[in-house]
């Protein structure tokens, strides 16, 4: 038997062609003499029925099938009885009734359930995903993925890019995260790691002449994972010769609204706002908001000078600030059980706690009321612009976890009032980033891009903790799907990036001096991106998870539970690399 058509290709257009068809049994039901069933692959489910007037033979094999049955059937196309079309289905005017049937393959029933409707736990999605792939949702994710790919090679195939396979064994990075490493056996005590990126080959290709390269790209990353995040992932690396800043974004934003259109049928607004990092951090709280509603942070630190309330007067006196999010109307809705639940999330972010503030007929009324006197409430109320009814909800802490609390917070309050529109699709770029900050735990200033992101050029000479990088970040609907910067193309410049992140010149040289030679040859001006492949796919299929769009995730434990990976090896392997395991 030859399949003619997948299942969800058999449409009314098909009455009266005698088709063959292949695939799983969804669902089947016996009415007693006529047993029908919906007959699945990936392109959709079709009724096919038997009968003993159909064809004997097809009948006794139906009775025998039963849900993930592998089967075929052969039959005629006819439109459904009046009144028992399915009109969810593409496929619901037609039936076919089945001549000719096989079995492939019986099935044991499903540890969970294939339809849609029903919850299943994660952990078992997982240990069983050849049967979680059979779904629909994910499998039209996948489809949704693969056509995405197609789309961007295209598009950079009609812009004189060149896709370049670069190494994945390569050498162990010093900044970033963790690497993957890998024990070279014939070079004993020596290792390869996984690439983090292709950031330094995708600029030797800029030195090698290549002028525009782009790669959908395989990178690793060992840590800390969350729901956006897998210890693997796939990233759409970018490198252009000859750009400016302007070049790049505006280049991307062509490949980004072309997305939308061509995969999610959504048309973006261009060209893309624009927020400095400051004022993103001071207005969201995060340096990859959500601008899909609003709910500001407002500052009140000096509104709180001289306050009494201990928690407020400490954090202004170490240098830290006050600030508050007024959440609209809802003074009397949130209860004191409410706020204590918010208080416990506030606590998952370092906060030490929230203060609430109610304004109502008689004024402004808070718990803290009598740490502050009636001109420092007053401000507050003019501050915030505050009506009755209106809830303002404020933390005393340093500007980092003021604005990391709250920015969080706020995208809470958005989803769970309803004040984000979720179909909405918000892109903004994120530019004026810090060239690199002071880590108190390394006692040494670190790049908050990567060490080879260029400072912009009115910053060159500052002091370092003054100096902007060249970089943008890319957000769309607080999720940073991109991130990339203009690069140091020439020797000097490079080597005072790493002496202010505290390299000496031979530990430079011995982690970076491929780099160094390669710049001593004339390397051009360039600049790129990287997309986060797989957070582009969440967006454009609307899922919850980033392990809803990847074929075979790992878990948030960076485990694999359907291979049991990862797992202990044959201690042959582990002699021949000359390697005892610690698991101590």
């Amino acid at each position: 038997m030859k399949r003619s058509y997948y299942c969800g290709e058999v449409t009314a257009a098909k009455v009266g062609e005698t088709v063959t068809l292949m695939g799983w049994v969804h669902r089947r039901r016996d009415h007693g003499g006529l047993i029908f069933v919906d007959l699945r692959d990936r392109e959709g489910i079709v009724q096919v029925l038997f009968g003993p007037e159909h064809g004997a033979d097809a009948y006794e094999n139906a009775k025998r099938v039963r849900p993930e049955y592998v089967v075929a059937v052969t039959g005629q196309v006819r439109r459904r009885p009046p009144g028992t079309e399915n009109v969810h289905l593409k496929t619901g005017e037609v039936e076919v009734p089945v001549t000719h049937a096989v079995i492939y393959n019986e099935a044991r029933t499903p540890v969970f359930p294939l339809d849609e409707e029903r919850p299943v736990s994660e952990e078992l999605r997982l240990t069983y995903r050849y049967l979680d792939l059979r779904r629909p949702l994910l499998q039209g994710n996948l489809r949704i993925r693969h056509r995405t790919y197609q789309v961007v090679r295209a598009f950079f195939d009609r812009h004189g890019f060149i896709e370049v396979e670069t190494p994945v064994l390569t050498r162990a990075t010093p900044e970033g995260a963790r690497d993957y490493l890998v024990p070279a056996r014939i070079y004993p005590g020596h290792f390869f790691a996984l690439p983090q990126s292709p950031q330094l080959f995708k600029q030797l290709l800029m030195v090698a002449g290549l002028d525009r390269y782009f790669q959908v790209v395989k990178c690793f990353r060992d840590e800390d994972l969350r729901a956006d995040r897998q210890p693997e992932f796939t990233q759409i690396d970018v490198e252009m010769s000859f750009v400016d800043r302007e070049d790049v974004l505006a280049l991307m934003e062509e490949l980004i609204a072309l997305l939308f259109r061509e995969v999610k049928g959504v048309t973006l607004d261009r060209p893309f706002p624009r927020l400095p990092y400051h004022e993103a951090v001071a207005r969201y709280g995060l340096d990859h908001p959500d601008i899909r509603f609003d709910m500001f942070l407002v500052d009140i630190s000096d509104v709180c000078q001289g306050t009494t309330f201990r928690p407020f007067a400490d954090a202004l006196a170490g240098g830290g600030q006050v600030k508050g999010i007024k959440v609209k109307g809802k003074a009397e809705a949130f209860s004191r059980k409410v706020i204590d639940e918010l208080i416990e999330f506030v606590k998952g972010f370092g906060a030490k706690g929230l203060t609430p503030f109610r304004m109502t007929r008689k004024g402004l009324e808070s718990p803290v009321a009598k740490f502050f006197d009636p001109g420092a409430l007053q401000g507050v109320i003019r501050r915030f612009e505050l009506e009755e009814g209106d809830l303002v909800l404020a933390i005393g802490d340093s500007p980092r976890g003021v604005a990391e609390t709250l920015g969080r917070l706020r995208v809470k309050l958005g989803h769970e009032l309803g004040l984000v529109e979720e179909t909405l699709i918000r892109p903004v770029w994120i530019t004026d980033f810090p060239l690199v900050e002071y880590s108190e735990e390394e006692k040494r200033y670190v790049a908050v891009h990567h060490p080879f992101t260029a400072p912009q050029e009115e910053d060159r000479g500052k002091p370092p903790g003054e100096m902007r990088a060249n970089a943008y970040d890319l957000v769309i609907n607080g999720q940073e799907v991109g991130g990339g910067s203009i690069r140091n193309h020439n020797l000097q410049d490079q080597q005072k990036m790493f002496d202010v992140l505290g390299f000496t010149p031979e530990e430079a040289r011995e982690q970076f001096g491929f780099l160094l030679d390669a710049l001593e040859f004339g390397a051009p001006p360039h600049g790129g991106i990287a997309f986060g492949f797989d957070r582009l796919i969440m967006l454009l299929t609307g899922a919850e998870s980033i392990r809803d769009v990847i074929a075979f995730p790992k878990t948030q434990r960076a485990q694999c539970l359907m291979t049991g990976a990862p797992a202990a090896v044959d201690p042959r392997q582990l002699k021949e690399l000359r390697l005892k395991p610690d698991v101590s």
